[in-house]
């Protein structure tokens, strides 16, 4: 989601300090680093279910209930690891209806199992606990919960913890890999407030005590930082498209204008079908949700905040015009469904998966209302916001994502792909077929690379190491001699190859380049009369002084 792309760094920048929940270039790494980010023998275990109980009080900025975690654990396991922010007390912790004895280092919580719990036994614990949860100061850029007030004073309340971690505010095995295949969350809240979270509505229940408790029911397999609460004084309003139910939570007083903005939905939903497949957890139904941040992919639950205004907060990523045609964040968001929420990457240092692919969905978007030349035109204008910092891949088992360049760089890879194929039916059917493949599945980058490399003859192999791995992309060499061209790929990756359609004199060609200089066979004055389509393909063109 946090989108930490040049064009965002400077919006934001004189407004308030950056802090991306994990974008950063930290390159030391300590043992609480790796305690989240690593798979260690206390995590050996997979999670079933959640059951969070939670009581939130707004005045007090307070939380305390419990999680009820059902596993099954993966090898004898007399230590389970559990994260909870160390600012969070840990109340109790019960087993088989004893008290558990723990230790904490960081933010994780090391349980002694007793008896242990034996390979492959499906079993339960109860963790209790309270506390202030962290407090978001720029959401969703910085994890925490945004206490607030809508414009008629009511308390508005909600988090965003992608990348900080769910376990800023409930216990659970903080790690993408493992995503429990159900959960049920009852919340409750003041009773003049609503809370709106993932999945399915069950009921309400006044508690009696000037709290109302809601209940809602996952019933797919989630990411731990989409599990969410929404609480305000919403309306809702619903809608159907084909078989799956949207609904859509708002403060009453922008009901009018959410019902004109949030038709954008079935537009985008029929793409989607086409071009990727169905909604992914069409059991639990389309949310859009207005929330006091900007937005975030919360399964089945989208958060929104983009003021009912077309484009980015009413401006365009790209720089072309073409992004203020539809309203980002129902977008964009809405595509991490598909990419990110239903196909999620097992570490973060691959995120790629998530933000290439979902910022990749923005432009197939685009095609299907306004047709491919505006969406090639659009990816075009996302270049502007490529750093080429950083590998779009981070360090693996640190909870270290990579460059921001995974937004803009990660989509315009995939559509140099696309191009390689030099076959739309083809490329349609792989993209569609790789994510249907992947749905409800926790996946690695090679992974992917195989899945887009055997759908053609060509070898992506160093294509993808190219982009993904290193900060360069390739650079097509140009020189004349005479009346001679010679052309050559400049890369990290030893031995590139990629193919590249070039415009010669209005005429387009595809070129195989490799390390090694070739000639082409049509005579030349001028390199500058062959340009690479750079509609079609990301990379770097240079005309150089020398052949060498």
């Amino acid at each position: 989601m946090r989108f930490f792309t040049l064009f965002i760094f400077f919006a934001f920048i004189t407004i308030s300090p950056i802090k991306g929940q994990v974008l950063s270039h930290k390159k030391t790494y300590t043992e609480a680093d790796t305690l989240r980010g690593s798979l260690r023998p206390e995590r050996n275990f997979d999670v079933l279910k959640y059951h969070l109980n939670v009581k939130v009080d707004p005045a007090e900025k307070y939380i305390s209930g419990s999680n009820t975690i059902t596993f099954k654990a993966e090898e004898d396991l007399p230590v389970m690891q559990i994260d909870l922010f160390a600012n969070m007390a840990v109340d109790s912790i019960l087993y088989r209806g004893q008290k558990l004895n723990y230790t904490r280092r960081y933010n994780a919580v090391f349980i002694d199992m007793d008896p242990s719990v034996r390979d492959q036994k499906i079993d339960s614990l109860q963790f209790y606990y309270s506390g202030y949860p962290v407090i978001a100061r720029n959401a969703p850029w910085d994890g925490g919960f945004v206490f607030t007030q809508d414009k008629e004073g009511n308390p508005w309340i909600g988090i965003a913890v992608q990348g900080t971690g769910a376990s800023l505010w409930y216990p659970n095995k903080d790690h993408q890999s493992d995503e429990p295949e159900e959960v049920l969350i009852e919340a409750a809240v003041p009773n003049d407030l609503m809370n709106v979270s993932n999945g399915r509505f069950l009921a309400k229940k006044d508690l009696g005590n000037g709290y109302t408790q809601w209940n809602w029911k996952v019933n797919s397999p989630i990411n731990n930082y989409n599990v969410m609460l929404n609480i305000g004084n919403y309306v809702h309003f619903s809608d159907k498209y084909q078989d799956l139910d949207l609904d859509y939570y708002v403060l009453p007083y922008n009901l009018e204008k959410a019902k004109e903005q949030f038709a954008e939905v079935k537009d985008m939903m029929a793409c989607f079908y086409e071009k990727l497949g169905p909604y992914p957890f069409e059991e639990d139904g389309f949310k859009l949700i207005e929330t006091p941040y900007l937005g975030m992919e919360h399964q089945s639950a989208v958060a929104y905040g983009n003021g009912y205004k077309m484009g980015y907060r009413g401006t365009d990523l790209s720089g072309t015009g073409i992004g203020l045609k539809w309203d980002f964040i129902i977008i964009h968001e809405s595509g991490h469904e598909w990419y990110g929420n239903s196909l999620t990457a097992a570490d973060i240092a691959d995120m790629w998966l998530h933000e290439g692919f979902t910022t990749y969905s923005e432009a197939v978007y685009i095609e299907c209302r306004w047709g491919k030349e505006e969406a090639l035109e659009y990816l075009r204008g996302l270049q502007q916001n490529i750093m080429n910092d950083i590998p779009m891949i981070g360090p693996y088992g640190v909870n270290k994502e990579g460059s921001g360049d995974m937004y803009p760089k990660g989509a315009n890879l995939l559509n140099t792909i696309r191009s390689i194929y030099d076959n739309d039916s083809l490329w349609w059917k792989t993209l569609k077929d790789y994510t249907q493949h992947f749905r409800h599945q926790t996946i690695q980058t090679e992974q992917t690379e195989a899945f887009f490399d055997a759908a053609t003859p060509i070898d992506l192999k160093p294509v993808f190491d190219q982009y993904l791995r290193h900060t360069n992309i390739p650079q097509l060499q140009l020189k004349t001699d005479g009346e001679k061209l010679f052309y050559r790929w400049k890369a990290d990756v030893p031995d590139f190859k990629m193919p590249v359609d070039v415009c010669i004199k209005n005429k387009e060609v595809r070129l195989f380049p490799t390390p090694e200089w070739q000639q082409l066979k049509e005579k030349f004055k001028d390199a500058g009369e062959v340009k690479v389509n750079d509609l079609k393909f990301y990379v770097d063109t240079v005309h150089i002084n020398n052949l060498y």
